[in-house]
C-alpha cells in the first residue's frame, strides 16, 4: 500500500514538474537555428569547393562521387539516408560540326565549338572532362541551308519576320539566348519550317555589352568563347516513361513513340559562343533588323537574311539508359510522422556547377548540419522532414519527376509542402517564389534573418525596398524541381535564391573561382539562403497549426482575374463563375482562420488537449489538401501531365509562368482560329477553373455538399 502511494505521488510530482517546467519551446530552437552560433560560411564554402572540383553531368562517375559526398554529409548528421535510383534515358554528344559558307571569294569557316580555358585556370587539369558543347536530346542529323536571324526565337519574332517578308522555311535559324527556354526556341523554329537551329550567347546580354568590357576571370561576364549548353527536351521526367516511374524492366516508349509525343526536337540544333554567333551574323544580308534586335554598340549590324551565308550543321548523339541517384535523408517526426515537409535541390551540373546547382547543394548540407546540432540539443520535429538531393535535373527535371511519379499517392496524402532551392546564389538581391498560401510565412521568416549585404537591416527590409510589399514570384514555370510537386500533384511549394540570371550560366566558367570572386565572396548570402530556407521548413514542421493563409491565395486570384478580364474584354466570355468561386474561397479562408483562433483560445487546460489535438489535425488536413483541389485529373489540353489549373508553364516558354494556363492556351487558339467553337472552348476552360477553385473552398470548409 505504501509502495502504491509512493508511486502515485511520484507520478503526480512528475506531472507537476512537466507543467511547471515545460520542455524547451520550438521557437527557441528556431531562433538558435538562425543564430551565428550555428551558421557556418566556412563550411558552406568547403562543401561548394568539394562538389565543384570536377564537371559532374548526370550519369557520370563524377556525379556518382558527388552523390556519395552528399550521402556522407547527411549520414554524418545522424539522418536515416538512402539512395533512390532510377534507370532513365539520357543523351550525350558523339560528334558535331558547324561550317559557314560565304559567297566566293570568301573561304568557308569551320567553327571549333570549343570553350577556351584561361591562363592560370585551376581547373585546367579536368577541363577535358567537360562534355563537348551540345543540346541534350537534340535530333541527330545534318541541316544545310541559308541562315536567318530570328532574334530570341519567340513566336512574336517570327511574326516580325513575316511582316518583313522573310520566309524561314528551309533555312537554318540563328537565335540568341535570353528570353525563352531553349527547347521552345527549337520547337518554334521547327513550327515555322526551319531545318536546323543555332543558338548563340550575345555579348549584349551576357558579355557586359561589348566595347571595353572585360570578362571572366577579370570580371563576371561570359568570355567570347563561352557557350551555354542545356537540354532542348520540352517534357518533364524520362522521355521514355511519360507519367510513370523509370524503374527496372518498366514499360518504355520507343524512340519513334517518343518523337510522336512532340516533346523532343525533330530538327538538329547546336549552341555556340558569342564570337561564333557574330561571325555568322556578319554573313547575313537582307534587311536590317529593328533596333531591339541589334547587339552591343561595337557589334556588326544585324540583318535578318536569308543568307547569303549558308550553314552546314551536323550533330550526332548517343542515347543510353543509365542509372541516376537521388539522395534521400529523413528526420522522423515525433507527433505527426506521416506528414512530410520536403526540402529539395539537384546535384547534377552541365559543367562545374558552382552557381547552378551546387550553391543550393551547399546550402542544403548547411541546413542538415544545423538541424543535426539542434537534435543534439534536444529538438525533435513535430512532422517528418525529408531532404532530397535530385539527379538529372538538367536533362528535364528527371530525378525529382521520377520520384514524384513513383511516390505520387503517398505524397498526395502526406506532403505538407515542398521547399526548393536550385541556384541558391549568383549575386546580390533576395528573391522568393511560392504558392500564395505560403506568402505570409516567407515574409515572417525574412523578417528574422539579417541581410547579408547590410547588417543594419533584415532580408525583408532590403527585399521590400520602396514597395509596400515584397514581390513573390509564382511557380507556374517548369524551370526547376518544384514542377512535379506543384503542377502534377498540387503540393504547396516555395523557392528562394539570391541574384538571378548570371552571365556564365551553363558554361565551363561556372566554377568555384567565379563564385568566390563575383557571386558571393564571403559566402554570407549562402548562409542567409540556408537560414530562410531552413526556418520556413522548421515552422512548417513544428508549428501546431500549419502556417498557411489562403486569404493570400484569394488576393492573388483576384489579381489574376483583373489581368484575364483585360485580355478578353472584347469577347463574350462569362467570367462570373470564377468570380463567384473566388468569393466562396474567401469565405472558406476566413472561416478556417476563425476556427483556428477559437481552438487556440481554448487550449488552456489539459482536459481540452485531447479534443483539440483532433481538431488541429483535421484543420491542418484541410489546409494541406486545399492545394490539391486546384488540380484536375485530365490536366491541361494537349499537356495532360500538367494538372494544376491555376499555375502552369507558358505553352511557348517552359520557363515562363502563367496564371490559368488552360484558359491562356484556349485564348491563344481562339485568337488564331476565331471560330465560335474555339471561343466556346475558352468558356469551357473558365468553367474548369471555377470548379477547381470551388473544390478548394469545399476542402477548406471540410464539409460535404
Amino acid at each position: 500500500m505504501i509502495k502504491l502511494a509512493t508511486a502515485t505521488l511520484v507520478t503526480i510530482l512528475t506531472s507537476l514538474s512537466l507543467l511547471l517546467s515545460p520542455p524547451t519551446p520550438k521557437s527557441s530552437y528556431h531562433s538558435l537555428f538562425i543564430s551565428n552560433s550555428l551558421s557556418d560560411n566556412v563550411s558552406i564554402s568547403r562543401h561548394l569547393h568539394t562538389l565543384t572540383r570536377r564537371p559532374h553531368v548526370a550519369g557520370t562517375e563524377a556525379n556518382a562521387e558527388a552523390a556519395a559526398y552528399v550521402f556522407s554529409g547527411f549520414t554524418s548528421c545522424g539522418f536515416n539516408t538512402h539512395i533512390a535510383s532510377y534507370q532513365v534515358s539520357l543523351t550525350y554528344p558523339v560528334s558535331r560540326s558547324l561550317t559557314l559558307t560565304n559567297p566566293p571569294p570568301d573561304p568557308p569557316t569551320t567553327f571549333s565549338l570549343h570553350q577556351e580555358i584561361y591562363d592560370g585556370d585551376p581547373y585546367a587539369d579536368v577541363a577535358h572532362e567537360v562534355l563537348p558543347t551540345f543540346h541534350a536530346y537534340a535530333k541527330s542529323g545534318t541541316a544545310t541551308g541559308p541562315v536567318v536571324y530570328a532574334n530570341y526565337g519567340r513566336v512574336e519574332d517570327y511574326l516580325t519576320l513575316k511582316e518583313m517578308g522573310v520566309n524561314v522555311s528551309g533555312t537554318v535559324v540563328l537565335a540568341r539566348y535570353g528570353e525563352i527556354y531553349r527547347g521552345d526556341i527549337v520547337q518554334t523554329a521547327y513550327d515555322e519550317g526551319a531545318i536546323g537551329v543555332v543558338i548563340y550567347t550575345d555579348r549584349k546580354n551576357y558579355g557586359g555589352g561589348g566595347g571595353d568590357a572585360r570578362w571572366f576571370p577579370d570580371e563576371k561576364w561570359m568570355p567570347p568563347s563561352g557557350v551555354q549548353v542545356g537540354t532542348v527536351y520540352n517534357g518533364l521526367g524520362d522521355p521514355t516513361t511519360p507519367g510513370w516511374p523509370s524503374i527496372d524492366e518498366c514499360e518504355r516508349l520507343s524512340q519513334d513513340e517518343v518523337e510522336k509525343t512532340g516533346d523532343v526536337p525533330l530538327i538538329p540544333s547546336l549552341p555556340v559562343s558569342a564570337a561564333d554567333g557574330e561571325k555568322i551574323l556578319r554573313s547575313i544580308g537582307g534587311q536590317v533588323a529593328q533596333d531591339d534586335w541589334q547587339g552591343s554598340n561595337d557589334a556588326p549590324v544585324y540583318r535578318v537574311g536569308p543568307g547569303p551565308g549558308v550553314l552546314n550543321l551536323t550533330y550526332m548523339g548517343r542515347q543510353v539508359i543509365d542509372t541516376i541517384e537521388n539522395v534521400i535523408a529523413v528526420i522522423q517526426g515525433t507527433e505527426e510522422p506521416d506528414r512530410y515537409v520536403i526540402l529539395g535541390n539537384h546535384r547534377d551540373a552541365w559543367t562545374f556547377g558552382a552557381v547552378d546547382p551546387n550553391s543550393g547543394t551547399a546550402a542544403l548540407l548547411e541546413i542538415a548540419e544545423r538541424l543535426g546540432k539542434l537534435q543534439k540539443k534536444g529538438w525533435r520535429p513535430r512532422r517528418t522532414i525529408i531532404f532530397c538531393n535530385w539527379d538529372a535535373e538538367e536533362y528535364g527535371l528527371i530525378g525529382s519527376t521520377e520520384w514524384v511519379e513513383d511516390n505520387r499517392e503517398i505524397l498526395a496524402s502526406r506532403a505538407v509542402a515542398y521547399l526548393n532551392v536550385d541556384s541558391a546564389v549568383s549575386g546580390p538581391g533576395f528573391h522568393a517564389m511560392a504558392t500564395p498560401q505560403l506568402d505570409e510565412l516567407i515574409k515572417q521568416a525574412t523578417q528574422q534573418v539579417q541581410d547579408p549585404d547590410n547588417s543594419s537591416q533584415t532580408i525583408y527590409e532590403s527585399w521590400v525596398g520602396p514597395r509596400s510589399s515584397p514581390l513573390i514570384e509564382r511557380l507556374g514555370g517548369a524551370g526547376s524541381d518544384y514542377a512535379a510537386f506543384v503542377q502534377h500533384v498540387g503540393i504547396p511549394a516555395a523557392g528562394f535564391f539570391y541574384g538571378g540570371g548570371y552571365p556564365v550560366y551553363h558554361s565551363i566558367y561556372d566554377d568555384f573561382i567565379w563564385m568566390e570572386k563575383f557571386g558571393d565572396p564571403m559566402f554570407h548570402r549562402h548562409v542567409s539562403v540556408a537560414s530562410v530556407w531552413g526556418l520556413v521548413a522548421l515552422q512548417l514542421a513544428d508549428e501546431e497549426f500549419l502556417p498557411f493563409d489562403y486569404l493570400s491565395y484569394v488576393k492573388e486570384l483576384q489579381n489574376c482575374m483583373d489581368n484575364l478580364e483585360h485580355e478578353i474584354s472584347i469577347k463574350y466570355i462569362n467570367l462570373t463563375p470564377i468570380f463567384k468561386s473566388i468569393q466562396q474561397l474567401e469565405k472558406a479562408a476566413i472561416k478556417i482562420n476563425n476556427q483556428r483562433k477559437a481552438v487556440e483560445e481554448n487550449k488552456g487546460w489539459p482536459i481540452t488537449w485531447k479534443n483539440n489535438h483532433w481538431k488541429v489535425r483535421e484543420m491542418n488536413d484541410r489546409l494541406m489538401m486545399a492545394e490539391r483541389a486546384f488540380t484536375d485529373r485530365d490536366g491541361l489540353f494537349g499537356r495532360s501531365w500538367y494538372k494544376h489549373l491555376i499555375y502552369g508553364p507558358s505553352i511557348h516558354d517552359d520557363y515562363g509562368s502563367k496564371s490559368f494556363p488552360g484558359i491562356d492556351d484556349a485564348i491563344e487558339r481562339a485568337k488564331k482560329l476565331n471560330t465560335a467553337e474555339s471561343w466556346h472552348l475558352v468558356q469551357h476552360e473558365v468553367w474548369r477553373v471555377s470548379t477547381a477553385i470551388r473544390h478548394a473552398s469545399l476542402v477548406l470548409n471540410g464539409e460535404l455538399t
